[in-house]
């Protein structure tokens, strides 16, 4: 029997128990319920993509991978979170609102890039989940 169900994303975010029911809100709203195969790892793209990390970046590519060939997805829902730990780890000092955007914001630039070449086909979206739950897109 065929698979009838039509997978539209996979899903990057954070392990942050803070913000797993906004995220899954955010997706229930964007009617992805059941439609994504999510990758849950500490940080999100901070944790795929920081030198800090370097070990995590194969592991998700693997799944990547294997969620193109299995749910033939051709979108990566990317979304982090502000007051980050991981974050924090990149950095010796505590971390202000705008360097934290820069450190997100880095990550993304460094995802795509690392997307491009790999898997050029796939389109992106990237999100900041701010502190009062409002979700921001930022656009690389």
């Amino acid at each position: 029997m065929k698979n009838l169900i039509k997978y539209e994303a996979m899903v990057l975010s954070c392990m942050d128990p803070r913000f797993q029911k906004p995220v899954f809100n955010y997706l229930k709203k964007r009617k992805l319920s059941g439609k994504y195969s999510a990758f849950t790892i500490a940080g999100g793209a901070i944790g795929v993509t920081h030198l800090k990390f370097k070990k995590w970046l194969p592991v998700f590519l693997d799944n990547l991978s294997t969620s193109i060939k299995l749910h033939k997805i051709n979108k990566l829902i990317v979304i982090n979170h502000f007051d980050c730990g991981a974050a924090k780890m990149t950095k010796k000092m505590l971390l202000n609102k705008s360097e934290e955007i820069n450190i997100h914001t880095n990550s993304f630039k460094k995802l795509k890039n690392v997307l491009k070449k790999k898997f050029p086909r796939i389109k992106t979206e990237f999100f900041i989940f701010l502190l009062n739950k409002k979700i921001k897109k930022i656009n690389i």
